[in-house]
């Protein structure tokens, strides 16, 4: 059934039910698809925890920074 014949067909049905039982025939816009937000990925366990030694890291580096410009002056 190709969509013309599918159209005729609903519009046949739908002037049959208005004609013959007195409905009445109410359309509805399609409703529009919900927006999609952009796809994020959940940090993992692993991920966090390497994030957790990246800030560890830094922060022992900056520690070494400070003591050591202590020791210059």
């Amino acid at each position: 059934m190709t969509k013309e014949e599918l159209r005729a067909e609903l519009e046949r049905q739908a002037n049959r039910f208005k004609n013959i039982y007195g409905g009445e025939v109410i359309t509805y816009a399609a409703q529009p698809d919900p927006e999609r937000k952009p796809w994020r990925k959940k940090p993992s366990i692993l991920d966090q925890a390497f994030q957790q030694e990246l800030e560890k890291i830094e922060k022992e580096r900056s520690e070494q920074n400070t003591s050591n410009s202590e020791f210059d002056a």
